[in-house]
């Protein structure tokens, strides 16, 4: 045992990935359907490690990782964050924002009735209201309030010990509440769900667990032209308006042989056509006495592709499919199809009547001349999400560690923004600016991904081996107040708000009252559970816009806390 410890003291980042590793197993401890989690496990296990003494990982770890944490919840949630701000939406940012205005005057009511000190009520704020990055606003708060070292330490170590007591309620209560509140107000929320997918998709069938549809909407298919057959002599263009012009000619094949073609030319019996379009569109093909085949010539080579393109038109915005098909120039849309739409990562049907919004992903299937020709009015491709701009990516950076440079008073304490708070603010503006200009400061979605979640394990876990056995002794005074504490600043806020929100800003669908109550609460334990509810993903999108508005604002209070806090 002697040398496990010696080895831990004498390697300190070895301790720092042991936390890590044991931390996320115990994280995946599944309680009936409550599992603590990976973040919150690794700060429990990081502070039973540090009880070893003389483990002490350099601050500067910490502060990196937490900045790249920091920074990519800016990246990933701008786009979000910012395209909420619409007058349809306004209701639901007023609420996410009200949720958190309400738990931080919460936790500094309950922080200065139980006399808790600065630390104690940041680690109130980061457990019972589950923003794990309050830590590092917190203890960045901290260091700039001018303490001895000793103190300084103390009130950081309170911080984590606050968090720890606190998190697994406050990740439990948004789980009753979408539990309990059907139940009390009587809401079938999976049959609410589905008349919810429907509207939303325009009238299409919502899929249970397991079903899809057998039959492609966009489809390519062969066809052999009868020697009795009515498009023998027909031109090409003739043929395709016979069809409503949905579906067109992609290639002929003549003897065998691709041919090149134009819309004048005339179809001859025994040729070959190759056709596109939306299944509905073939059904005519039947009575012109065409042959399907199910072999394509050998000679045949043609190229088509599905095109992903974000919907940034106004003009297209608002419309229905039908509506776009009708009004639509037939030379524009010849040989494009809508084959998909996702709205929020959520995929919806396309029908006639589904209506298009902005920042909608559709996806576009056609020849790529055709799809050239109008993919850029609609908006812009999807890029490469495989490249990173890594120049771009370290420039934001600096403008975020000199935005947190900026200092102001408050209740007659200077605070400074902080490297935390300035990298959120400069991630947020990135991922705003690369939405609207995809080519300009990629990153891939997967590594600003591992980012996040690597970059807040390693910043809990230094923290909680630097905070070693004080943090225990702290954990044995304050536990069960502490605890009592965070199931209040857990539960009230989302009470109150909820309340508000039925009764003053009229949010009365069962599905979008929970959803923003989970999203204004930064609660994914919740949003797990309202998503078993629902069996669906309509909950989605309102969680995502509260989502991004809970994690900047509750990140905001940590400073906030400790200015007021004394």
């Amino acid at each position: 045992m002697s040398i496990i410890v010696e080895q831990l003291q004498t390697y300190p980042l070895m301790a720092l990935f042991l936390a890590l590793g044991l931390g996320y197993l115990v994280g995946l401890i599944r309680m009936g359907k409550f599992t603590l989690g990976g973040i919150a496990g690794t700060l429990l296990v990081a502070v039973l490690i540090g009880q070893v003494g003389g483990i002490a990982v350099n601050g500067q770890v910490k502060s990196i990782f937490f900045a790249l944490f920091i920074f990519m919840v800016g990246y990933i949630g701008g786009p979000q964050f910012f395209a909420a701000f619409n007058r349809s939406s306004l209701k639901f940012l007023f609420s996410s924002f009200l949720m958190t205005f309400v738990g931080l005057l919460v936790v500094l009511g309950l922080a200065i009735w139980a006399g808790l000190d600065r630390g104690l009520a940041a680690g109130l704020a980061a457990g019972g209201l589950t923003q794990s990055s309050i830590i590092g606003t917190a203890g960045n708060a901290i260091d700039h309030l001018g303490l001895v070292a000793s103190e300084a330490a103390r009130l950081k170590t309170n911080v984590a010990v606050g968090y720890s007591v606190t998190y697994i309620f406050g990740s439990l209560g948004p789980i009753l509440m979408v539990s309990i509140l059907p139940i009390i107000l009587k809401w079938d929320i999976r049959k609410e769900a589905i008349k919810l997918a429907e509207k939303i998709s325009g009238g299409a069938k919502e899929l249970k667990e397991g079903e899809f549809f057998t039959i492609n909407r966009v489809t390519t298919r062969g066809f052999r032209v009868a020697s009795d057959s009515k498009a023998a002599g027909m031109q090409i263009s003739d043929l395709e308006e016979s069809l409503g012009n949905d579906v067109v000619v992609e290639s002929l094949v003549r003897n065998e042989v691709a041919i090149e073609f134009s819309a004048k030319d005339k179809i001859a019996s025994g040729d070959i056509l190759i056709m596109s379009g939306p299944v509905r569109g073939f059904k005519k093909l039947s009575s012109m006495i065409c042959e399907e085949i199910d072999t394509i010539p050998e000679s045949l080579n043609l190229v088509e592709e599905h095109r992903k393109v974000i919907l940034t038109n106004k003009k297209i915005a608002g419309n229905t499919l039908q509506k776009l098909h009708d009004e639509v120039d037939l030379e524009m849309r010849h040989g494009v199809a809508v084959a998909g739409i996702k709205r929020a990562h959520k995929s919806i049907t396309p029908l006639p009547g589904t209506e298009l919004s902005l920042g909608d992903e559709l996806t576009l299937t056609g020849h790529p001349k055709d799809l050239n020709r109008i993919s850029d009015r609609i908006g812009y491709k999807v890029p490469d999400s495989g490249v990173t701009d890594y120049a771009v990516m370290g420039l934001a950076m600096v403008v975020g560690y000199l935005i947190g440079e900026t200092s102001f008073k408050l209740a007659g304490t200077s605070i400074a923004l902080g490297s935390g708070l300035g990298c959120l603010v400069s991630g947020l503006i990135l991922g705003f600016l690369k939405s609207r200009h995809p080519r300009f400061g990629s990153i891939n979605h997967g590594a600003a991904n591992f980012l996040q979640s690597l970059g807040l394990a390693v910043f809990v876990g230094v923290v909680g081996l630097n905070a070693g056995a004080p943090a225990l002794e702290a954990i044995k005074q304050h536990g069960i107040t502490l605890f009592f504490l965070g199931v209040l600043a857990t539960m009230l806020p989302m009470i109150i708000v909820f309340i508000l929100n039925y009764y003053l800003l009229r949010i009365k669908n069962p599905v979008d009252a929970l959803a923003i109550i989970t999203g204004g609460r930064s609660a994914n334990p919740g949003f797990a559970a309202l998503i078993e509810k629902t069996g669906n993903g309509t909950p989605t999108a309102i969680f995502t816009m509260g989502y991004a508005v809970a994690n900047i604002f509750l990140t905001l209070w940590g400073p906030v806390i400790i200015a007021i806090i004394k």
